[in-house]
């Protein structure tokens, strides 16, 4: 029998005003007006369909994610919440993030977004070098960038974060560290630092542009994580940093193997069932067929055989020791299931376990893709 974990919601927002390059998410260039009033309604009655696999949990965090869900006028970001409240409890104390990019950003819609009950905000820098920005495809610019921070700032929120990429086409380990000095000026709660990778079916894809080699990543990864410390930033996950504190409660509820409702376009949910039973939901990618009514595209129940893996997989992306009490409450497997794989773990230095815990290891951070394929059902 597993013990239902914390619920969360995610909301996708589908549209950008133009895809960049090395975006694989799934989001579509705008032609014409934003359709806010429809597309709400449908993310309403999407979630009327899933609120029962919520099961009576209150949410404890909300996600709004795009695509640039800043697009979204402040009534509709009022009209979605306020539908949200009216289906599902809410904690009192509900972390509420919105994705945001700089140059969709007026102050008169943050603090209507605010309003509605959004009391964190990430905010998509990428970079501030202009070249590079422009290389990536990016519609705002380094002034643009500062601005939307410092009004996150002043809002008083509950926290705001910066989006900040490292490992960008020619890309020198001084121009890198330059973007984290001017990111850590803006004195934001929470920073997301990650390398780009090139992915397949994006425009950097078909035309892969020169990256850093492997050493100058590595230099890039070292000098950044030394700066960040020292201005007091604590690494909690694979490519986030925040002040003690003021970690992203949606993202750790992911990493530590929670549950999700995901509503809109391509959101992707998890469900765990008092009788064990894990469900996997994704919704319908495109707006098209998202907007005729067909929101789910595909559900599936995860074998057990693939639990440990699921469970790791996301368990070892955070640094912080994971509770062994927890796998069992999570996937309602008992440890015998994977104590060969812990034990070949632990001699590899991939883990330390102690009565408690399974720590990931230097070793471990370094070899975490074979770490993990330990665990992969045969």
């Amino acid at each position: 029998m597993a013990n239902l974990p914390p619920l969360s919601l995610y909301i996708h927002i589908p549209w950008c005003v133009q895809k960049c390059p090395y975006c694989d998410f799934n989001s579509h260039a705008l032609k014409g007006d934003v359709p806010h009033d429809e597309y709400v309604s449908h993310l309403l009655r999407d979630l009327d369909l899933d609120a029962p696999l919520a099961q009576g949990r209150e949410i404890k965090t909300i996600f709004i994610g795009g695509g640039t869900p800043s697009l979204l006028s402040s009534e509709a970001m009022q009209n979605l919440l306020d539908g949200v409240r009216a289906r599902l409890p809410l904690a009192a104390d509900a972390e509420m993030t919105m994705e945001a990019n700089p140059g969709t950003v007026e102050a008169d819609r943050f603090n209507g977004y605010q309003r509605a009950g959004v009391n964190r905000i990430s905010i998509g820098v990428q970079s501030f070098s202009e070249p590079k920005l422009k290389r990536l495809g990016r519609i705002h610019d380094s002034d643009e960038a500062k601005r939307a921070a410092n009004l996150a700032s002043g809002l008083g929120l509950r926290s705001f974060n910066l989006d900040l990429m490292h490992g960008l086409p020619d890309q020198s380990l001084e121009e890198a560290l330059d973007d984290l000095r001017q990111a850590i000026e803006l004195n934001p709660p929470h920073l997301s630092w990650y390398q780009l990778t090139i992915e397949p079916n994006t425009l950097f894809g078909s035309r892969p542009p020169k990256l850093p080699d492997d050493d100058a990543l590595w230099d890039i990864f070292e000098q950044g994580d030394k700066l960040l410390t020292a201005a007091g930033y604590q690494q909690y996950e694979t490519s986030a940093y925040a002040k003690p504190g003021f970690q992203c409660q949606h993202n750790l509820n992911y990493w530590r193997f929670g549950d999700y409702l995901g509503i809109g376009c391509g959101a992707h949910g998890k469900i765990t069932f008092e009788d064990g039973r894990i469900l996997r939901t994704a919704k319908t990618r495109h707006p098209r067929g998202y907007m005729d009514g067909k929101y789910l595209d595909r559900q599936h129940d995860v074998e057990q055989a693939d639990k440990p893996f699921e469970f790791f997989m996301n368990r070892f992306r955070l640094l912080e020791a994971a509770p062994r009490n927890e796998f069992n409450l999570y996937t309602g497997l008992g440890e015998d299931v994977i104590r060969p794989q812990l034990d070949e773990a632990i001699a590899k230095d991939y883990l330390i376990e102690t009565a408690e815990h399974w720590q990931i290891t230097e070793h471990g951070k370094l070899f975490l893709n074979s770490l993990l394929e330990l665990f992969l059902a045969e």
